[in-house]
């Protein structure tokens, strides 16, 4: 073989093998399955087009094939108070919910949700969170628990009444068949509401039918999104808690076996999820109060109400004394809540 040819021959050999070596890690990867995760929400339709739907598509688009989440919404899966349970055994692989209502096992439950007062503005959820030390004490808790890791938690809309009956004193509280979460139930209980627990879907038409006199559950933004002011005539201004604090959950094998870069797309989400929240609440919430026009509002004054503040406060120190780590987080929603004080408005008025 002339020595040309040798090397002509050669030269495209080379290419040939450089080139299987180059495109074989594509071929590996197009080989891969498709990661396949089912989410369910603690919303219904209508309010989880906004709290979580936005930004799982966009989980889904940027993924790029690789993982798949597929969105359910409040109960459609499992009931909400089993939530836990079925993210625990596999069921499920992640969900979007209050630990409070899926019936988490650990003790900072009753901190999430609408726990009385611990926020008046949902910016006060990221900071106790992110700032305040928060994030440490749950990633501890549910560091105990087998089968589930809490991964972020995020604002939602304040917690104020929306009755078919009007609410202008304490004594008007007496007697009202109301849908609330499980803390906020307990405490209002006090002042002679009566909470209710029901589907969620089901909860607009037993306001209708007169099975409920209306909901303890959310701000305005969601009982115009999802359907309740159709069927409520007034809306307390007074809040029990300035905002929902609700988190991600995921099976942890399901978690621990994503690669690193996945997990990093979802956590970025779970932010776009949070800050989408921020404006959409607080944009709806003065919004649905001046021009939704289907509700009247209604106030108790400030004296009056002191006193359901005052008995939150003596609910903080009540739950402080169940656990060491219970102790922990009252300690920083005082300090927390001193600090607001003392800043002045902004932050408190």
């Amino acid at each position: 073989m002339k020595r040309r040819e040798f090397i002509k021959k050669a030269g495209i050999g080379a290419a040939a093998v450089a080139a299987t070596a180059v495109n074989a890690p594509y071929v590996i990867a197009q080989q891969k399955s498709t990661i396949k995760w089912r989410l369910q929400t603690y919303a219904g339709p209508a309010l989880a087009e906004h709290v979580i739907k936005p930004s799982i598509d966009a989980f889904n688009k940027a993924a790029n094939g690789e993982m798949v989440i597929e969105l359910y919404n409040a109960d459609q899966l499992v009931p909400q108070g089993e939530l836990f349970r079925a993210v625990a055994k596999g069921t499920i692989d992640a969900a979007q919910s209050d630990d409070d209502s899926m019936a988490a096992p650990v003790d900072v439950a009753i901190f999430a949700a609408y726990f009385p007062f611990a926020s008046r503005y949902s910016l006060d959820v990221p900071a106790l969170w992110n700032w305040m030390g928060l994030n440490k004490i749950w990633e501890e808790a549910y560091a105990e628990v087998k089968g589930v890791t809490w991964l972020s938690t995020g604002a939602w809309d304040p917690c104020n009444f929306s009755t078919s009956k009007p609410i202008r004193s304490i004594k008007d509280l007496k007697g009202l068949r109301v849908y609330t979460f499980p803390t906020g139930g307990k405490f209002l209980q006090q002042f002679g509401v009566i909470p209710m627990s029901l589907p969620y879907s089901d909860v607009q038409m037993a306001i209708q039918t007169g099975e409920l006199d209306g909901v303890c559950w959310s701000g305005i933004t969601e009982v115009y999104t999802v359907g309740w002011a159709d069927v409520c005539k007034y809306y307390l201004t007074n809040p029990i808690s300035g905002a929902w604090a609700g988190s991600y959950f995921a099976n942890s094998d399901k978690w621990a076996a994503l690669p690193e870069h996945l997990k990093t797309l979802f956590k970025l989400c779970m932010d776009s999820s949070h800050y989408y929240r921020q404006h959409w609440y607080w944009h709806g919430e003065a919004h649905y109060r001046t021009k939704g026009g289907k509700m009247q509002l209604t106030t108790i004054p400030k004296e009056e109400w002191k006193q359901v503040e005052d008995a939150a406060y003596k609910l903080w120190d009540e739950v402080a004394a169940k656990s060491p780590r219970s102790a922990k987080v009252v300690a920083i929603l005082k300090e927390y809540t001193k600090t607001m004080e003392a800043a002045g408005p902004p932050y408190r008025y």
